[in-house]
């Protein structure tokens, strides 16, 4: 493994194990080469005790700010199903709580238990700001399925709001966590969303908004994000007519999630 220093850019470094795991650390900003070791360490714990071997990417993010969280992302198989944890935290500690949150994610993961919400380890990013900026863009052949299956990806995946094609009606919907007796689901036409009665979600009740998504364009969006401090919006793109999510990331600028 590489080791050794601190870093002093902002290019993004690879480090790899040498030993039996497959696993490996991905580190942006001046991140501490003992963070690096503390996350092999605490994630290979937490791998061993779940006797996983599947291939584990890491990444590491430290803050431009000394003022602000670093970022812990593991990413991992379990059961042949994708599964992803995202924690912030000061300095080291961010690592050790990215490995405990995994811990807990994978144990889950074997059960039927959903997602504790309200989640006291990481609260909404929720805050009446500036206007921010879009900074990054992701494009998706969005998956095709039930609110239900929907919900399971996006508990797996450590999500908040997660964008998808509904499988009975066939408009681009959206479920998330905004209620701590289940999920919730809004498709971009109110009327199509209420074809489909709600189903349960890991015992818990799936409740559907009864209200279209609004139509806005990209900026119009991201102003009602930032003014009425919403960790999300979902809404209509008045050009293609296909659902769009936009979110806040951890450094306060936005991503913008679209169907391709």
């Amino acid at each position: 493994m590489k080791s050794s220093g601190l870093l002093h850019t902002s290019v993004p470094q690879y480090w790899r194990t040498a030993g039996d795991l497959d696993l490996a650390v991905t580190t942006s900003g001046d991140v501490p080469a003992m963070d690096v070791t503390r996350a092999v360490r605490a994630i290979g714990r937490v791998l061993r005790r779940h006797h996983l071997d599947a291939a584990t990417r890491v990444r590491v993010t430290a803050p431009a700010d000394a003022d602000q969280a670093t970022v812990v992302q593991a990413n991992i198989r379990c059961q042949g199903i994708a599964t992803r944890v995202q924690v912030t935290g000061p300095g080291g500690f961010a690592v050790t709580f990215a490995a405990e949150r995994l811990d807990r994610q994978l144990a889950r993961m074997t059960t039927t238990q959903p997602r504790d919400w309200p989640d006291p380890a990481r609260p909404p990013l929720a805050a009446v700001t500036e206007p921010r900026p879009i900074v990054r863009r992701k494009r998706y052949v969005l998956m095709k399925c039930s609110a239900d299956e929907a919900t399971a990806v996006m508990d797996a995946m450590d999500y908040d709001a997660y964008l998808f094609v509904d499988e009975e009606s066939g408009v681009d919907t959206v479920v998330y966590r905004g209620d701590p007796l289940g999920a919730r689901r809004a498709a971009h036409h109110a009327a199509v969303s209420l074809l489909a009665p709600p189903r349960a979600v890991t015992a818990l009740p799936h409740l559907v908004d009864s209200a279209s998504a609004p139509v806005l364009d990209d900026d119009k969006a991201a102003i009602m994000l930032c003014d009425n401090g919403l960790p999300f919006v979902f809404y209509t793109d008045p050009e293609s007519g296909r659902g769009r999510l936009l979110y806040r990331r951890y450094d306060g600028d936005l991503t913008l999630v679209t169907p391709r």
